[in-house]
């Protein structure tokens, strides 16, 4: 196979690594001892008591019974009163974790190096690269690496040697341990073996899925106390339907790679007069679930949806946005992947499809998109965690999601005017472009103000900060002329005209749904919304944080539709080309032109200093701003005259 030489190439290294002690002292780490192999005790004589309450038959076959005492040993799971019989009984069965949990994950821990120079990123991107590690997350300023406890002092040498001693010693000392014990975080993000008897009378008469007027809060929803495996979801989504027929639809984006449904759910109120043919319909898509091993975003997705559809003709401002667009909420792309991390791997993140290499399946299906693919030039290896398949649109998900987009556009009329793509973890709203730091997006202004408004938004509902910025930006530091460090947030932009040196990345960014929408199919306003935390559990967020996570996801969405209700310039046709963009039947006018008129702010100064035109820099920009509101004004006009055509 043509991968098969450059793992062999490592295999030495590997083994020199064990007979090589660093030089340096100040590589080394302090982090817990190796877990020591658990004996179990011997057993002890059988007594019983005299007044034994009885005990529920357990119907489960042997060796089931035998797996789950031996998890509650190993984790001390304290074991639940047999003689107690709640009075709430789900209507599903529970997961337990995999067995093969402790073996996988038992020696391995979470560390944050914090990157302050070009070299050190070189440093580490290189050591990420030979050793093929698992990049949790990245910023402007901190690289998460999950790596085994063994393997801490190879990734310390290989950054040591790939530089000058001097440069690459700071590295080495500031890196964190985020996670000593990775198997118990793990273990507390599934859903407990037992559920909880409800502690009120509220909670022990709650139906879960009710279309009751007095619905109980989200605290008491026993769907959103844990998360929940795609066995759950898709018939909850099915019962939300059913049970809301007026404005609830459930769809089938398409067929995963083992078959699977890549089930979604269509929400909003159409109207009914037949005599008149329907515009186009205004659509949002709100997807979560491209990586599997981020469940929180699965359940935001499912939290935001089950939010909008019981609050139609309850709450105005809610129905209001049902009724003038369309929403479409995907909980998870990658069913495969995620059916995969409840099954067996807890911290899978690409789909499940077969690669060049039999050992080595998936591809990561936020890489796989064809605008600006770069699969063939970054990390071309199916082990890597970052594969982005050997040809655009490779992903089985990502080209059936393509194809539904296609299809929605071109035969149901559907008008596409906002993207939400739901992440974790790290707290950032990241705008286009993410394959490059130095495209700047047509509509960046309109882009930058609705990041800011959802951010502010989240921030009042939890008190929790995001940053905002593009989607490349927030992921690695770029270095102007003067050598400082800048990264973009919601009042500061760069200009094209500085000049920028992008330092080594981790992973690419190319490929990616969020600037596939946005240049493909001209949707203005595209996000990707990373939710908490920012390193404390990484992926593996506590079912706690399910609600309050959900409110915030909930309030950024809101904040989209509203923000777009007021603003009606909602653009009927973007054609983006390059870093250029025309727009035609623009509502409300102006803005798109507003943007291209700022890049000739300079060629007006310039000449107004030639000809005597414009004697001072003040009077260009009046000049310059009357000059737009005469473009708003007739842009405004026109779409006026069109829409009466039209009703004609």
């Amino acid at each position: 196979m043509r991968y098969s030489g450059s793992i062999l190439q490592f295999l030495p290294l590997l083994l020199l690594w064990n007979l090589t002690a660093l030089p340096c002292s100040h590589s080394s780490v302090l982090l817990p001892t190796n877990l020591q192999t658990i004996q179990l005790p011997p057993p002890l004589p059988f007594q019983a008591p005299l007044d034994l309450p009885p005990k529920a038959q357990d119907d489960r076959r042997p060796w089931a019974r035998f797996r789950d005492r031996l998890i509650r040993f190993l984790w001390n799971i304290p074991i639940q009163d047999q003689s107690r019989t709640p009075n709430f009984q789900p209507s599903w069965e529970t997961f337990n974790p995999p067995s093969s949990l402790k073996a996988r994950y038992g020696g391995d821990v979470v560390l944050r190096f914090q990157i302050q120079s070009r070299e050190e990123s070189t440093a580490l991107s290189e050591a990420i690269y030979v050793l093929m590690l698992d990049v949790w997350e990245f910023t402007a300023d901190w690289v998460d690496i999950r790596l085994s406890k063994d393997m801490v002092r190879l990734v310390l040498k290989i950054i040591r040697e790939s530089g000058p001693c001097p440069n690459q010693a700071s590295l080495q000392r500031a890196h964190t341990p985020l996670i000593y014990d990775l198997t118990q975080a793990i273990l507390e993000s599934y859903p407990p073996a037992t559920f909880d008897e409800p502690t009120s009378p509220v909670q022990a008469g709650y139906r879960t899925f009710s279309p009751d007027l007095h619905p109980s809060t989200d605290e008491t929803n026993i769907f959103f106390r844990n998360y929940q495996p795609l066995s759950v979801i898709v018939p909850w989504m099915r019962l939300l339907s059913s049970l809301f027929p007026t404005h609830v639809r459930m769809l089938n984006i398409g067929l995963s790679y083992e078959g699977r449904d890549i089930p979604a759910l269509r929400v909003g109120v159409h109207p009914t007069n037949s005599e008149k043919p329907s515009a186009p319909r205004k659509t949002i898509i709100i997807t979560g679930g491209s990586h599997a091993r981020e469940w929180i975003s699965t359940s935001s997705v499912n939290y935001v949806a089950y939010s909008f559809i019981t609050a139609y003709g309850r709450s105005p401002p809610m129905t209001e946005l049902l009724e003038k667009f369309d929403w479409i909420f995907i909980p998870t792309l990658n069913p495969d992947g995620y059916v995969y991390t409840w099954e067996s791997d807890r911290l899978w993140r690409k789909n499940r499809q077969q690669t060049g290499i039999r050992f080595c399946k998936g591809v990561d299906l936020d890489r796989t998109f064809s605008f600006e693919w770069d699969g063939a030039s970054w990390m071309n290896n199916p082990c890597s965690e970052s594969f982005a398949g050997e040809a655009p649109l490779q992903g089985v998900e990502s080209s059936r999601f393509v194809n539904w987009i296609r299809n929605e556009t071109a035969q149901n009329h559907a008008n596409i005017v906002a993207f939400l793509d739901f992440h974790s973890y790290s707290q950032q709203v990241l705008y286009p472009y993410s394959y490059s730091c130095t495209s700047t997006p047509p509509s960046l202004e309109n882009l930058e103000e609705l990041a800011i408004g959802m951010a502010k938004a989240i921030w009042l509902t939890n008190g929790r900060s995001y940053g905002v910025t593009s989607a490349c930006e927030g992921s690695v530091l770029v270095e102007n002329d003067d050598n400082k460090a800048n990264t973009v947030d919601g009042n500061k932009k760069k200009t094209q005209q500085d000049k920028q040196e992008v330092w080594t990345r981790m992973e690419s960014g190319g490929g990616s749904a969020l600037d596939w929408f946005y240049h493909e199919i001209h949707v203005r306003y595209a996000y990707q919304i990373k939710l908490p935390d920012t390193g404390s559990y990484g992926f593996l967020l506590p079912s706690q944080n399910i609600v309050p996570t959900g409110k915030e996801a909930l309030s950024a969405v809101k904040y989209l539709g509203e923000f777009l209700l007021r603003n009606n310039s909602v653009a009927e046709v973007v054609v983006l080309e390059g870093d250029n963009a025309t727009e035609s039947e623009n509502r409300g006018g102006g803005a798109m032109k507003k943007e291209q008129a700022g890049g000739k702010e300079s060629e007006l100064l310039t000449e107004s200093s030639t000809t005597g035109v414009f004697e001072t820099a003040e009077e260009a920009v009046r000049s310059q701003d009357a000059e737009e509101e005469e473009e708003e004004k007739t842009a405004e006009t026109n779409w006026e005259l069109r829409r009466r055509r039209r009703r004609k």
